[in-house]
């Protein structure tokens, strides 16, 4: 087509428009569940602002303390502040494949659900801290310098997953997207009721409450599509569910047990300062579960992963590190990876 073209002058209707786009619009529904998380989505908004965050006395805590605990908010900031950026990505998606609408709004109220984690975590960090940046941050103590360079590895991988994700999102179909996006709401139900049952501070029941909620309505979506589309799942989606799922338990574990040295680029001291802060946090009152927990957690995350995939015959990947068996995927590679939290 010429430049400035007029096509409106020769022609009575316009030309198809090419696809994928975000047009025409159309508002179809075929999918009841979505309307009731949707509602949901709309009755149980909250704000972070809004917590009781005048019933937390940060003096009260020793500097160690608080870099500990700013440092698990820190390792939760990986994965829930890319989450905003990162539903933004599949909620466009969702209008260029012309998805039913009260999906599309579902994306949405996840995008704006996971803004609110953010910051969250951005209001944690800034209050412990005095301070509103974890890497610009003067650590007070020996363990807070620890602290501070594992948060600096921990941001270097999450950047190498951001450019994989924008690179992955326009090459798979939003059925394989669904059981990446689930394989996070699954686990992260089970840590957020355990962070909750265990936190001495209200404003962090509260938050914990909150999130909690909000991931299990996520994990509703994420089981209404996949029953909508797995049915009729193609051959080769199948195998890409299975090598995602491998793919995100060893990006997940990062924040719901401990990152696998093989995959995540990380120093030999990493985990042991991750260790020695959590144990410092508990001590505060802090819920952190421990490693045992946090094993068990995930595994019995996986099995009910597991136990939704077998209903539509798509083979379930071995994890090792937790005990469960089942088919070997051994290419994974961050640059491929599309699983979030």
């Amino acid at each position: 087509m010429a430049k400035n073209e007029q096509l409106a002058k020769t022609m009575e209707f316009p030309p198809e428009t090419p696809q994928p786009n975000v047009y025409p619009l159309s508002w179809h529904s075929q999918t009841e569940k979505m309307e009731e998380v949707w509602d949901a989505a709309q009755r149980e908004n909250w704000d972070p602002k809004e917590l009781p965050w005048d019933t937390l006395d940060v003096e009260s805590y020793s500097w160690e303390e608080r870099e500990a605990i700013a440092y698990w908010w820190t390792l939760l900031s990986v994965f829930d502040a890319s989450a905003p950026p990162v539903f933004a990505e599949a909620f466009i998606k969702t209008y260029e494949v012309h998805e039913e609408d009260a999906v599309r709004r579902c994306f949405f109220s996840v995008t704006r659900d996971e803004q609110n984690h953010e910051q969250m975590c951005g209001l944690a960090i800034t209050k412990f801290l005095e301070h509103p940046d974890p890497l610009t941050y003067e650590p007070k103590t020996e363990l807070g310098k620890r602290l501070q360079k594992n948060a600096k590895w921990l941001y270097y991988n999450g950047g190498r997953y951001w450019n994989g994700y924008k690179q992955a999102v326009p090459k798979y179909s939003l059925a394989v997207l669904f059981s990446s996006f689930l394989m996070g709401e699954i686990a992260a139900a089970t840590i957020f009721k355990q962070m909750h049952d265990n936190s001495r501070e209200l404003v962090f029941k509260e938050a914990f409450k909150n999130i909690g909620r909000d991931e299990g309505r996520h994990m509703a979506i994420c089981m209404a599509l996949m029953e909508r589309d797995y049915p009729g799942l193609a051959d080769e989606d199948r195998a890409m569910v299975t090598k995602q799922i491998r793919a995100g338990y060893l990006f997940l574990s990062a924040v719901l047990f401990e990152p696998p040295m093989e995959f995540w680029d990380l120093p030999d001291d990493f985990i042991d300062s991750q260790r020695e802060a959590e144990e410092v946090a508990r001590g505060a009152g802090f819920g952190v579960p421990s490693y045992d927990a946090k094993k068990e957690n995930w595994r019995n995350a996986m099995l009910n992963l597991k136990g939704v995939l077998d209903r539509y015959n798509i083979p379930f990947p071995a994890i090792p590190e937790v005990g469960i068996s089942g088919e070997e995927v051994s290419d994974v590679d961050m640059q491929d990876i599309i699983p979030v939290f």
